[in-house]
């Protein structure tokens, strides 16, 4: 199984992609500010159940063959670092475009199941996550302790708990001040740009760390 010393090295990474407002997040903050708490919530867990989804794939088969390959684990990482960098990049270019997108007019009312079933295609849709557990994930599985498989789905499960945690709570800051967010653009505009930034230093990270064995 996985040592406690690479969960919390895969749980600080995690951390660090979780709390920058990426898709995920903004989607999240929509909700909110449009529909509040409840709305928000409901698309968190259906975010979760889409990124659950990623993790599960990869640990049956994209990340087996990344994790046995060196070549394909270098030039996959070598790619999601890149695309990590380029995020990061584009979030900060539009860093203002924040206050636009969260205080456009409020869609009508939808139901539960429906809000649930948008949370899960933005969680499962979300190149960021993918980005992530393909190229990052393998590099914290320990061959010499056997069960790949498990090893990734413990990890993701881990990533997913930690998503739950800070996505409820950027909705339910949201919830409750819609009027300080929306009324102001540069509040806005610093949160893109330091999601920006933290995007790109991660993705920096991806590419200088090596395999774990």
């Amino acid at each position: 199984m996985v040592s406690t010393e690479r969960a919390l090295a895969f749980a600080a990474m995690a951390f660090l992609l979780i709390v920058i407002p990426g898709p995920s997040v903004l989607f999240v903050i929509g909700r909110a500010l449009a529909q509040g708490r409840r709305a928000a919530l409901t698309t968190v867990l259906g975010n979760t159940m889409g990124s659950y989804v990623l993790v599960v794939a990869v640990a049956l088969g994209v990340g087996a063959v990344v994790e046995r390959s060196v070549l394909v684990f270098t030039a996959l990482k070598l790619i999601g670092a890149g695309y990590l960098v380029y995020l990061g990049v584009t979030a900060w270019r539009r860093r203002g475009d924040l206050h636009a997108a969260v205080t456009g007019d409020a869609p009508p009312a939808r139901g539960g199941l429906r809000t649930l079933g948008e949370g899960f295609v933005v969680g499962v849709a979300n190149p960021k996550t993918m980005v992530f557990f393909a190229a990052v994930l393998p590099q914290f599985v320990d061959r010499a302790a056997g069960h790949p498989t498990a090893q990734m789905l413990f990890l993701g499960l881990l990533f997913n708990l930690i998503a739950i945690v800070l996505d409820s709570a950027w909705g339910l800051v949201a919830a409750g001040a819609r009027g300080w967010f929306a009324g102001s653009p540069r509040r806005l505009s610093l949160v893109g740009g330091a999601g920006g930034l933290t995007m790109i230093g991660l993705g920096v990270t991806v590419a200088l760390t090596g395999r774990k064995d």
